[in-house]
């Protein structure tokens, strides 16, 4: 497996995993309070730091465990790379119109930034599980 390919499944495992424990922590607290009073902000960039920072941090051990590989890129790898960027664009674009959305019915910014929040997540999941599926299947 190249540096690549596993900097691909870090970043899907750490996206996963840190957005699932913020959705849980904060949406948890929906049906017993009003949204607006929800404290939310703290807590997403709470999750936003550890997901950069665990992301960081996953990359630098996965690159000692195997200092050979590390920074060995080619033509497949960016090839690969850019396809699952491309992935992540479409699904980014696509998913922002839901936050549009609410902003425009005027909803509250509870649901505008967990919807945005969201939609950054979908799309880094989304270009991760990409490159995954082209490093194991092809281009």
């Amino acid at each position: 497996m190249s540096s690549e390919e596993k900097r691909s499944w870090i970043y899907a495992v750490v996206g996963v995993g840190v957005a699932a424990v913020y959705f849980a922590t904060v949406l948890s607290k929906v049906p017993d309070a009003d949204v607006a009073r929800i404290a939310y902000v703290r807590p997403m960039l709470i999750a936003i730091g550890a997901g950069i920072g665990l992301g960081i941090v996953a990359s630098i051990a996965a690159a000692i465990a195997s200092p050979r590989e590390a920074g060995r890129t080619d033509e497949r790898d960016r090839q690969i790379h850019r396809l699952g960027e491309h992935v992540g664009f479409y699904v980014m674009s696509i998913a922002t119109i839901v936050p549009l959305a609410l902003a425009m019915a005027e909803a509250a910014h509870f649901w505008i930034a967990n919807s945005l929040y969201l939609a950054f997540v979908l799309a880094s999941v989304a270009s991760s599980i990409k490159k995954i599926v082209s490093y194991r299947r092809g281009i």
